[in-house]
């Protein structure tokens, strides 16, 4: 049994006071992965910081014609929002294609965001692993590595990140808004994730003193064409091998604009904005489209057992951009049965 302490915040404000007097403390929200880290002591925080009773629970339009998504909506209520299942697809389709019912109805959309990176090795605390002990060498290089990483890696990590949430908001450029002792700030996603370099312990660019407060969403949401594919070992509950989120806007039979990011593959969603230009003004037909993978994929770097990896993400990428450009996304299972 790790002791610990609980207390409860009271408003954002309190929050952050509690969060800073304590930096081993931990905010506690819906919990899906940090109980499961504790359990497995991966994770030993001296103090639990329940927030679920912050006011951070609307959706709501933004002036520009945006959406603005509190960071204790829950998943699977952000999923079927109304306004996400017509004018955000994208994002409904992503949420939907992770994790359990279960598991969606208790997760906090700023948790998703917050999910530790997946590893055999960092769930394991009898190996080495850099993103526990900084410095211990990393298990996974010469290991079991078919879950791992095969683009943005370095020597000190191979560590993939799991939302399947934060893939379909890269695709569509959302914003992190947080708060912290110096006030708030917005993070684009795409700076939000870091990639590990040297410092694989730290998976994103929150201050230890900061707190997400919402997610903005742009007023684009490309909902006539797009398309979320997730591969994976088994269809129910189980992390990406590869999950493309795909975005465009067709006129006159050629690309406008096109989005594409990855998951499943790196320490965060990824993206290249290469990738992107040279869908615009090309046909959208399937030489574009594996001309797009060339690219995205161009750096990937497969270990002994996720070779596999790079040969499936440019077919995946290619179906993916097929699904949206026809306009028939990838159909989830789970909303037949809603």
């Amino acid at each position: 049994m790790i002791n610990f302490e609980y207390a409860r915040a009271s408003d954002v404000p309190d929050a952050i006071r509690q969060i800073a007097a304590d930096p081993t403390a931990k905010f506690i929200a819906g919990g899906t992965n940090l109980i499961d880290l504790m359990k497995y002591e991966v994770e030993s925080p001296t103090r639990l910081i329940d927030i679920t009773h912050l006011p951070l629970k609307t959706i709501g339009e933004t002036s520009n014609g945006g959406l603005h998504i509190g960071a204790l909506v829950p998943n699977s209520d952000l999923a079927y929002h109304p306004l996400i299942e017509k004018r955000y697809p994208l994002v409904s389709s992503a949420i939907l294609a992770g994790a359990s019912q279960q598991l969606r109805n208790m997760a906090s959309t700023g948790g998703n965001l917050l999910q530790r990176t997946r590893c055999f090795y960092f769930y394991d605390t009898a190996t080495p692993c850099n993103k526990r002990e900084p410095g211990s060498g990393c298990s996974a290089i010469n290991g079991i590595n078919r879950i791992n990483a095969i683009l943005g890696t370095s020597d000190a990590c191979i560590a993939t990140h799991p939302s399947d949430m934060c893939v379909a908001l890269a695709a569509l450029e959302a914003t992190v808004h947080v708060a912290g002792p110096a006030g708030e700030r917005a993070i684009p996603i795409a700076d939000f994730h870091r990639l590990p370099g040297d410092t694989p312990q730290i998976d994103t660019n929150l201050a230890p003193t900061e707190i997400i407060v919402a997610i903005e969403l742009p007023p684009k949401g490309f909902a006539a064409n797009y398309s979320y594919l997730k591969i994976r070992d088994r269809l129910s509950y189980a992390f990406a091998l590869v999950s493309v989120a795909a975005a465009m806007e067709i006129e006159g039979g050629r690309i406008k604009e096109a989005r594409l990011a990855l998951g499943g593959v790196a320490h965060k969603p990824w993206r290249k904005a290469e990738a992107e230009a040279a869908l615009r003004g090309e046909a959208p037909d399937r030489t574009a489209f594996a001309r797009a993978a060339d690219i995205l994929l161009r750096d990937a770097r497969g270990y002994a057992h996720n070779n596999f990896k790079i040969g499936l993400a440019h077919r995946a990428i290619e179906r993916t951009l097929t699904q949206a450009a026809n306009g028939t996304p990838q159909v989830q299972a789970i909303k037949k049965i809603r």
